[in-house]
């Protein structure tokens, strides 16, 4: 009987394709099982080699997350198709995995203050594919967003991290006294702006990896009697042992050594009033079919940021060639582009969900329908990379698969045996015979990403 680890790692792929990530996964040796709590969630039985070295976490189709940390967005429980912020959210697997309850036709902000950890949660979306999520970088209890807007939002904020001890036994010590109840203030003030973005009827999920009181029931409590909050009882999730203390009715502790986990703390709070039904994003109307039928037009509102991080940057396309003006095809910042822009042999504009690609500076990034109604003028976020504008079509960024057609045809490098895409990746070159720049690379019937073609050898360049 293997032995039983406390590893355990998201599925992040679409229903369909969830045979095949698993087949990735067993082709090179690792065994697995289901968590009892979601049906994205799986625990580790047998791992031969680290999981992230894995080509499936390569390629964005999985992602390692402690299983406690999976609860929150559980709990939190947005619609498919809804909006959610997550306001403290690097390095992103909370914000991921709120992205895939939502689907493609939602919208998740990710707000991380540090740069240096903004770039790690951007990296993260951009290597998961998850182009529903945006990113923002402002201190997270004065986010420039408007009050009551938003129905769903989790709030994980700094703490003291005790929850964790068994496995950084330091926290103990490190956070006592005057640091702690710096902590716990900045926790609060958390609190009170996220009460304050919560429309009528909004959801708050409020977590933290700490054992400590005064971080989770305290909080809980202040969030009722200052805020107006409402506690909403949350159902324990199955394969977890709970502790239960006085004032924690309702709300959920993580007992981490018998679950296998880190201790963990979880709580739904609820703005009273009922919600104003659909919101009525004005302005932000879009065609369900896809943005590429969209004619192009202007973006002015919200702004979004013209830089994209060193971490997530687009590495390894074409040289596009000519000043900027050439490589924007003397478009204007903002501008929607139209469906041939998008179109290439390693490219189906229609695979694109609800929303607007749009050029900004030489990138083409995707505005979710959302975010125009969420994100006011003034606010500085950035959408999900899409690639670059070259000579007025997609040069798709290496990662993006999400856009690659099942038919691509002699655009196509499929492969069969794992240790084939493994010697790719350690930089061997393959003959293809293909012609052209690029070819959409497959294992079987998966989509991976996308190679250089060098006089028909195929090179991998993703970063």
């Amino acid at each position: 009987m293997p032995k039983i680890l406390s590893r355990s790692f998201r599925l992040v792929c679409a229903p369909e394709q969830i045979p095949a990530v698993e087949a990735l996964l067993r082709a090179q040796g690792y065994e697995f099982e289901p968590e009892p709590f979601s049906p994205l969630c799986r625990r580790l039985v047998d791992e031969p080699r680290p999981l992230g070295g894995s080509l499936a976490a390569f390629f964005g189709y999985i992602y390692i997350q402690d299983r406690s940390s999976m609860l929150p967005p559980l709990a939190l429980a947005p619609a498919t198709g809804s909006a959610a912020l997550d306001m403290c959210a690097s390095p992103g697997s909370k914000t991921g995995f709120l992205a895939q309850l939502v689907g493609p036709t939602g919208f998740v902000l990710g707000n991380e203050p540090s740069p240096t950890r903004l770039g790690t949660l951007r990296a993260n979306l951009h290597q998961l594919n998850l182009i529903q999520a945006g990113t923002c970088s402002y201190s997270g209890d004065a986010l420039p967003l408007r009050p009551g807007s938003w129905q769903n939002i989790l709030l994980d904020p700094p703490c003291s991290g005790w929850g964790t001890a068994e496995k950084h036994p330091q926290v103990l010590k490190l956070w006592q006294g005057d640091k702690l109840d710096s902590l716990t203030g900045l926790q609060r003030r958390l609190l009170r702006h996220a009460a304050s973005l919560l429309g009528p009827g909004g959801r708050l999920v409020y977590s933290t990896c700490t054992t400590n009181v005064d971080e989770n029931e305290a909080q809980v409590r202040f969030a009722e009697q200052e805020l107006g909050l409402e506690r909403v009882h949350l159902e324990p999730f199955a394969g977890f042992v709970w502790e239960e203390l006085p004032g924690g009715e309702g709300t959920l502790r993580v007992d981490g050594a018998r679950s296998q986990a880190q201790g963990f703390y979880v709580a739904l709070l609820r703005k009273p009033g009922q919600p104003a039904g659909d919101v009525n994003f004005e302005g932000s109307a879009v065609p369900a079919a896809s943005a590429a039928t969209q004619a192009p037009d202007m973006y002015a509102q919200p702004r979004l940021e013209q830089q994209f991080d060193r971490r997530g940057a687009m590495r390894g396309g074409r040289n596009c060639g000519g000043g900027p003006a050439a490589r924007q095809s003397e478009r204007p910042l903002g501008s929607v582009l139209p469906a041939q822009s998008l179109a290439c042999a390693t490219c189906d504009p229609a695979l694109l969900p609800p929303g607007q690609a749009v050029l900004y500076g030489e990138h083409v990034r995707f505005v979710p329908p959302h975010a125009k109604g969420l994100v006011p003028a003034g606010c500085v976020w950035q959408g999900a990379l899409l690639g670059k504008l070259c000579g007025g079509v997609l040069d798709a960024a290496p990662r993006l698969r999400l856009l690659m057609p099942r038919n691509a045809g002699a655009a196509s490098l499929v492969l069969d045996d794992v240790a084939d895409i493994t010697a790719l990746l350690c930089g061997q070159s393959r003959q293809t015979g293909l012609a052209g720049r690029e070819a959409a690379l497959w294992w079987r019937d998966m989509p991976l990403g996308r190679v250089v073609l060098k006089q028909g050898r195929a090179v991998a360049s993703f970063k």
